[in-house]
């Protein structure tokens, strides 16, 4: 059943990923009228905002594309970063909403932000148990109840975090449209474009909250199991 959850959800995220750049690449093609760069939306917005302590700067990757509150950085690939049409326009207003978010002091974000060393701490402690249960099988199961107790809380903080990222996520594009269309740098049919690609980047947190909910689920089935 382990393996069953493990896939199923690895399949649904690829199907998730494969809309969300098909729908990158045709909006791609949609060329801004303004012929604003996503690097130049991102800094109106900020201007729009009042936010003067945030960079806009370009990073590595394929839609690697985040804000990194530390630093107060808006981080757009190149593609993002460089492009001139509505997919790029959708993604730098969705990053800088995180700034606004950051900037207002939205409670959400900040105990997203909040919990990110917890987080940090339960992956390692869930890669450990899977690697110790390969070569401490034995010993495992002599304490399999205690070991499952931590399991539960540890993905138990790992599903909170993903459940409190959808709202910041989803609230954080609902900033970018309501930004886009007010300025408007996208409107009618590209602002529609704009709506579904954010959608679908929305789309891979739904699944990825879903996946450690249901796991979480899934051991606490495991230790209810052992008790009956």
């Amino acid at each position: 059943m382990f393996f069953i959850i493990i896939i199923a959800f690895a399949l649904v995220g690829a199907a998730v990923s494969s809309r969300l750049k098909n729908r990158f690449a045709k909006y791609s093609k949609s060329t801004l009228s303004s012929g604003m760069t996503g690097k130049e939306v991102a800094e109106r917005m900020l201007r729009d905002n009042r936010i003067t302590d945030v960079q806009v700067i370009s990073v590595e990757g394929h839609l690697s594309d985040h804000y990194n509150p530390a630093k107060k950085t808006i981080n757009l690939s190149k593609e993002v970063y460089h492009g001139m049409n509505v997919a790029a326009a959708a993604v730098a207003a969705h990053e800088t909403g995180h700034a606004v978010q950051h900037a207002t002091e939205y409670v959400p974000l900040r105990f997203r932000s909040a919990m990110v060393p917890v987080v940090s701490f339960s992956s390692r402690f869930m890669n450990f148990i899977i690697i110790g249960s390969i070569f401490l099988g034995f010993t495992y199961r002599m304490y399999m109840e205690q070991i499952i107790w931590a399991v539960i809380i540890a993905q138990g903080a790992l599903a909170l975090f993903s459940l409190i990222t959808l709202p910041v996520e989803i609230d954080a594009s609902r900033r970018a449209l309501i930004w886009l269309e007010s300025s408007r740098i996208t409107s009618g049919t590209q602002q529609e474009e704009a709506k579904d690609a954010l959608k679908w980047a929305a789309m891979t947190y739904v699944v990825a909250a879903l996946s450690a909910v249901t796991m979480l689920l899934y051991y606490v089935a495991q230790l209810s199991g052992r008790r009956s």
